[in-house]
């Protein structure tokens, strides 16, 4: 079926990460297993708390008690450390042993 657009408005104000371009979904399931995409956000008004996102006239419409989400793509939203260096201090100020389990970085040249 042809794409169509669909008009979500929320009681409560939007989430401040939303943006065009982010996949909104759906469910209806207590545990989230079933979870329906919607389609892309193309517009978002957060003074009346809508969003307007692309929708195929195939899928199911969400009801009042749909809970709803959203994902960002990974495109335009990845970030990573700038700069040339990166300094961490790590201090235990308990009197008590404790463990690190787990500590990671992330390197990649960026230019020459």
């Amino acid at each position: 079926m042809a794409i169509q657009q669909i008009t979500l408005t929320f009681p409560q104000p939007l989430n401040t990460s939303v943006q065009v371009g982010d996949t909104v979904y759906y469910t209806n399931d207590v545990n989230g297993d079933d979870i329906v995409e919607i389609g892309i956000i193309t517009n978002i008004n957060q003074g009346l708390n809508q969003i307007v996102a692309n929708i195929d006239g195939a899928i199911i419409r969400p009801t009042l008690t749909s809970f709803i989400l959203f994902s960002k793509t990974n495109k335009a939203n990845t970030s990573a450390l700038k700069g040339y260096y990166a300094e961490v201090g790590m201090i235990n100020d308990s009197k008590k042993k404790i463990e690190l389990f787990s500590l990671a970085s992330e390197t990649f040249e960026s230019s020459k």
